[in-house]
Parts: structure tokens; sequence; C-alpha cells
């Protein structure tokens, strides 16, 4: 069987780059004594569950169904690579839900309460995710702060008044949301070009951290993960029609239930979602501060530093040793038709030097604090890397049972807000191949996988939220 390749032209039926370059998380978590699992060890011929995918969505939904009563040992984990190395290791550290922003957009798409639904579930997952960390003395950094929307031109802040505006005005709780102007607005966020600010509960965390926990977790109590050993296909088995084949690149695993946290990849081996989902390769960079960043000075907040919908910065400051994580949105004028159009990949083995310089000019423009020509040799960019976000054509994630193809489930599509999501959608699954109903849940139903959803979304492209 021929094996699939790594995707230039933005296709999703594509399996991960064989060689990705390292993140920062990556960097600064090789110790994970899992990182390379069962690397050379034969496959087994049977498992009940098998997961695709040992990113935060994978981890977790094994995690969970343990908690309801699965044997571990009845759980297989598949991953293309090395442990946890896809976008849940690759991000820019966010804990981030959206207050208010998206409804206009969501509302477009979805319904006014649906787009209430979506906002007030990413509310929860932070709630969720600070629980989780706490319950379980989870070593991942956790800072659970405030995060600021910076609008940086009179036309964002316009465009975000208008959003929380027709929140409000569908019921939106708004009491956790506080909101600065002018003068107050550059004090606040210490950023002399701000022109307005909202502020409300945010948090970050070392993202790879959280990934090996989860899978540590459930690797001690009998689960088996497989690195490098990426899936190809999925068919109905020929020995019973209650059991799938899986086929790896290294042989031939029967399962009774699958379930795709894959992400950006799932059309691969869900071939009816390839024109649903989209892969998007995103860039983050990690700087090292100067004096006027560190220490007492340094940020408090993280924030989103926006020009536009589409144009904006994210920024988290780490609060254990300083180190800024400055993200870059998609879309971005200043950047070269080519560099915006070489987006549409699954390669996440090299990073744009065009979008490095951006960020860093940019990041001194936006924080003056920041004078490149007087940093010391140490101070100032440390490292560059992409990750591959999953865009969907509805903008919110493929979750739940896959009707036409019972016994499988997916767990996947999160259009760059994974951290935001996943601490209720992989619970969620967990539920359903328990026979749970959509209903028990609580999830937004727009998130819900079905037929009538994709007939929806064939009729037409959608506006992106993010």
């Amino acid at each position: 069987m021929s094996q699939p390749r790594t995707s230039p032209d933005g296709s999703s039926r594509s399996i991960p780059s064989e060689r990705p370059g390292l993140s920062y998380w990556q960097r600064t978590t090789r110790a994970f004594p899992h990182l390379f699992a069962n690397r050379e060890t034969p496959l087994p011929p049977t498992s009940k569950y098998v997961i695709i995918g040992s990113g935060i969505s994978g981890g977790l939904t094994a995690f969970e169904l343990i908690e309801a009563g699965a044997k571990a040992e009845d759980i297989i984990i598949l991953e293309a690579r090395e442990a946890a190395s896809g976008a849940s290791s690759r991000n820019a550290g966010h804990v981030r839900p959206d207050a208010f922003r998206g409804f206009t957009a969501y509302s477009k798409v979805h319904g006014a309460e649906q787009a209430l639904k979506i906002i007030q579930n990413e509310r929860l997952v932070l709630e969720k995710v600070a629980q989780f960390v706490k319950r379980h003395n989870v070593q991942c950094d956790f800072n659970l702060t405030t995060t600021f929307d910076v609008c940086m031109t009179p036309e964002f802040a316009k465009y975000e008044a208008d959003s929380l505006e027709a929140y409000k005005e569908a019921g939106g709780d708004s009491s956790h949301i506080k909101y600065y102007e002018g003068k107050e607005a550059q004090e606040m966020t210490r950023i002399p070009g701000a022109v307005a600010a909202y502020e409300w509960p945010g948090g970050s965390s070392h993202p790879a951290k959280l990934a090996q926990f989860l899978l540590r977790s459930v690797i001690g109590q009998g689960a088996r993960l497989f690195t490098f050993c990426p899936a190809i296909k999925v068919e109905k088995s020929s020995s019973s029609s209650e059991l799938w084949d899986i086929h790896t690149t290294r042989g031939v695993v029967k399962a009774e239930k699958v379930i795709h946290c894959t992400n950006a990849h799932a059309a691969l081996l869900l071939p009816q979602l390839e024109s649903y989902i989209r892969p998007n390769r995103a860039q983050a960079h990690t700087l090292i501060p100067p004096p006027a960043l560190a220490a007492t000075e340094s940020l408090q907040s993280t924030f989103s530093l926006r020009y536009s919908l589409h144009h904006f910065y994210s920024l988290i400051q780490r609060k254990d040793d300083g180190t800024l994580v400055l993200g870059v949105s998609r879309t971005n004028p200043t950047l070269s038709e080519e560099t915006v159009a070489s987006r549409f990949s699954t390669d996440d083995s090299r990073y744009n030097e065009e979008i490095a310089e951006d960020a860093l000019r940019s990041f001194g423009d936006i924080f003056p604090q920041y004078v490149s020509k007087y940093l010391v040799h140490g101070e100032g960019l440390d490292h560059s890397w992409t990750g591959i976000i999953a865009m969907t054509t509805d903008s919110v994630p493929f979750v739940g049972a896959i009707e036409s193809l019972p016994g499988q489930y997916i767990c996947a599509g999160f259009n760059g807000h994974g951290m935001a999501r996943i601490f209720t959608c992989a619970p969620a699954v967990a539920r359903l191949v328990f026979q749970g109903d959509w209903k028990d849940t609580g999830l937004p139903e727009c998130f819900q996988f079905t037929p009538e959803r994709l007939s929806r979304m064939s009729a037409g492209d959608m506006p992106s939220i993010w």
C-alpha cells in the first residue's frame, strides 16, 4: 500500500511531515520517557479502542474513557511521529476563551442561540482546564490570569464594540469583561498605540507538558502508545462486521471503536471531510525580553493584538522564566502574496523568515520598550516554529459519532482554538463512545458531526471566525 505524503498545497489528505522542526515546547521536554514509546514494538492484532492522534485531544479522550470505566489495557493510541508532536505541542501557549468577539460571525453561520453557546462553552473550558490542573497537580506551568483584546485601529475598535453590543442584546453575559479606551487602554496594556482594550479571564500553559501528563497518566494505567506509527487507512474488517481494520505503516490492528483525534489531517482517514477541513500553517516565536520587559516589568496578562479580524498577533509571557511567546496571524497585508499563500500546507518542518521578520518588527512597534538595536547577546529572538491548524468550513470543530461508520468517532477541526475547546469536546466523545446521547454532552449542537451539517457546509463557503 502506498503511503500518503505531506501536502504542500493545503490538502488535509496527508500524514504529518516525517521530519518536523521542534517547537519551543518540544525543545524543553526532550526528557519525556514516552517520547518514542513502542517505536519498534510490533502492533497487537486487536484492541477494543484505537485512538488516532496523541495530542491533548487524543490523550484526554483516553483519560476520560478510563475515568468512564474502560479498561486501560483495551486502549491503543497511534501517533504518526513522536508523542504529542502535532498542534498540541506547537501552539502559542494560550488557554484563551473568546468572550464576545466571534459572536457576530458565529451568528451569521449558526444563529444567535448557537453563537451564545459557543462562547459560553469556551468560558467553561477555561474553568475545566484550571480545575483539571489543580485536581491532578499537573506540572504544566498553568497560569490563570487575564487576557486583553487590544484594538490597534479605530476600525477594529468599532468592530469589537458592535460585536459586544450584539452579544449583550442576545442575552450574553458580559459581567466578566472590562473595557478601556484611549489613554486608559494604553496605560492598562502598556501599548502606546492602543485605541481600546477589553479584558477578561484567560490563561496560559506549557501545552507539551499538559499533553505529556495525559499520556503518562493513561500509559501508567495500562494504555499503550505507539509512536512513529501513522494510520493510513481505516476500513471495515473482512473478519467481522463489527470491527474496523486500521492500516498503519507498521501493520494492521483491528478495533471495535476508532476515535479520530487527527485535527488538520482528519480527511486522510475520513475522505468525506476533504472539502470541509483545511490545514493552515501558523507560526510562533520565542523572545528573550530586555530589562524593560523582565522581572517586575514582565507582562502579567496575555494578549491578542488586533489590527483587523484576520490581522493580529498573540502574546504571552511565561511566568516561570519570562520568555515571550509571539504568535502571528495567518493573513497579514504586510506579507508577500507568496508567503500568505504558503500558509495552506501541512509542512511543519520549517518556518518562514519573512513572517519572523514581520513579527519582530511589529512587536517593536507595539511595545517600544523592546528596542532591538540595544539588545545584548542572548536577548531577542530565541526560536521560531510552525504548527498546523485545522480550519473547518463553518469554523467549529467536528465532534461525535460518525453515523455512516458505526463504531467510529471524531474529535478534530479546532480552528486554532483547541485549548479553548478540547476540555469539553474530548470528554463528550468519551461519553458518546459509551452510548451517551448528544444532549448529555453539554456542547453546542453545531459542533455535532452529522450528515445534515456536511450538507449545509457543501452549499457554499462560510465566513471564517479567526
